[in-house]
């Protein structure tokens, strides 16, 4: 058994938590929305055909804001084809994923969804092959409450109380070759300032994501964010980083540690940003969207298989990682670094949310699941509000393929003064061995330790499934702990995920 001490002073801010921290995901994608979401005549089905199992699984999340259309869906999406009767839409090819797109589901439809989850939207635009005049076309249809041509167009569709969509994607991944109306980062930076700068006449407060690059292992990285705020940063609020995990050598002490490489990718993204603000004299701070993130890789040669062999089809199973126990511990390591950078990362959408790469499986006309990925995010969703401190952490380390000095101790303090909570989220990333860790929260006077839930298992590669799908679940770890006066011990298995509550004496 190993031994790590970690230190939380009540005074070691960094940052506060947005709450979008804790958002996700949904394109048009696979059976992401058809079959997963929406399924009219499904036994849990309501009115509109969206499943109510679904539905409360995603209550369940506590997420505050989803992403949508896409992805690579959106760079070729008319969004007028998803409103007015459902009978009249047609029916378009989606080049991205070489499905075919119903229509069945538009704007209105899902944003009487995310009324039903209480979650807001996050409007992806097309400025792949469209550009500013539908891109304010969709804003004055969607916000403006009447009197106009858009705004009377969506009444005319039974939709009188406006959207009031605040926070808009300037198009999607435009760095990259397989994106319709892919563009160089001058071409995309113009584009991005203009379209918002449009957008911003009619609502000052809009809140406007511009495209980073598809990942931190592009050819053009950090170079297009730089050139890229060059053109749009006096329009723009936040840059968008996305990034997929996968452990294709089933090395899992280096999958383990992938999260540092995400910190070190935010922490890059972060000083463009800044050369950029010290390059215009600027005033304000570019805020981070980490607007699609996840662990994909399972079933790559099915998905392609699937595209070029059967293509054209009405929501395919695409993209529907059956996810381990040791990807629920890459995200929840994710997780954490996301919290150690909430100072400056605002927004992160877990990449899907429902069938495709997802912690909800559904089954079509049949009954649902939680994948290994669903608790860590639902414990950080739920636990993680409040003030992100800064921990002092000694933990032994392990060299890996990819990375040097990795600690085995992955942690972070959470305070929600509110509640009067402290919660600590911890991973061990020791794959052999459990570990002990002395916590020290002196500084927070008379707080003891309350309670302690683990996700755990001996098999790295379990699974939840359809027919089994409890194989993965947390566990009520309470009466583990050890100590006095402020400084406190607990005992964590070996490759689990962590989550250990401090409060106030009194309220215990």
């Amino acid at each position: 058994m190993s031994k790590a001490k970690i230190m939380l002073e009540k005074e070691m801010k960094t940052g506060t938590v947005d709450k979008r921290l804790f958002s996700s995901f949904v394109e048009h994608l696979g059976r992401c929305v058809y079959t997963g979401l929406y399924e009219p005549g499904h036994m849990t089905a309501d009115s509109d055909g969206f499943r109510g199992d679904v539905m409360e699984s995603v209550r369940e999340l506590d997420i505050p804001l989803i992403r949508y259309p896409g992805g690579n869906f959106v760079s070729g999406y008319r969004w007028e084809d998803g409103v007015g009767p459902v009978s009249a839409r047609p029916k378009r090819l989606d080049l991205a994923w070489r499905t075919l797109e119903n229509n069945a589901v538009g704007i209105n439809e899902f944003a009487k969804w995310c009324k039903n989850v209480d979650a807001e939207i996050m409007m992806a635009l097309n400025l792949g092959t469209r550009g500013i005049e539908s891109a304010l076309d969709l804003l004055e249809y969607c916000n403006h409450p009447s009197g106009s041509f858009m705004s009377d167009l969506r009444v005319g569709h039974g939709v009188k109380e406006p959207h009031n969509i605040k926070i808009w994607c300037l198009g999607n991944e435009m760095d990259g070759t397989w994106q319709m109306g892919h563009k160089t980062a001058r071409e995309y930076g113009r584009l991005a300032a203009e379209t918002g700068r449009a957008m911003k006449m009619y609502d000052p407060a809009l809140e406007l994501v511009a495209c980073g690059s598809s990942g931190p292992n592009m050819p053009t990285f950090a170079e297009w964010e730089a050139e890229t705020l060059d053109e749009a940063y006096d329009i723009v609020d936040y840059l968008s980083l996305h990034q997929y995990f996968a452990n294709r050598n089933n090395d899992t002490s280096a999958y383990l540690a992938c999260s540092l490489e995400t910190d070190r990718f935010i922490k890059t993204v972060i000083s463009v940003c800044d050369y950029i603000k010290a390059k215009k004299r600027g005033k304000k701070d570019i805020m981070l969207s980490f607007d699609e993130w996840n662990c994909w890789f399972h079933n790559e040669n099915s998905d392609k298989e699937t595209m070029e062999k059967h293509p054209w089809s009405v929501a395919p199973r695409l993209l529907e990682d059956t996810y381990t126990f040791e990807d629920a511990l890459v995200v929840g390591c994710t997780l954490i670094t996301f919290l150690k950078n909430a100072n400056r990362l605002k927004i992160a959408c877990l990449a899907q949310l429902i069938n495709v790469i997802a912690p909800i499986v559904t089954e079509p006309g049949g009954g649902i699941f939680r994948q290994s990925i669903f608790y860590p995010f639902m414990h950080v969703s739920k636990y993680g509000r409040g003030t992100v401190l800064f921990p002092v952490i000694s933990s032994s380390k392990y060299d890996c393929k990819d990375f040097c000095d990795v600690p085995f101790l992955e942690a972070i303090g959470v305070w929600n003064e509110e509640h009067g909570e402290l919660v600590l989220f911890a991973v061990n990333r020791d794959i052999n061995s459990s570990m002990t860790i002395s916590c020290d929260i002196k500084s927070f006077g008379d707080y003891e330790a309350a309670w302690h839930i683990a996700l755990e298992s001996d098999d790295l590669k379990a699974t939840n499934t359809l027919d089994k799908p409890d194989t993965i679940l947390p566990v009520n770890k309470s009466g583990t702990f050890a100590g006095e006066n402020g400084v406190y011990e607990v005992t964590i298995a070996k490759a689990s995920w962590n989550v250990i509550c401090f409060k106030p004496a009194k309220i215990l």
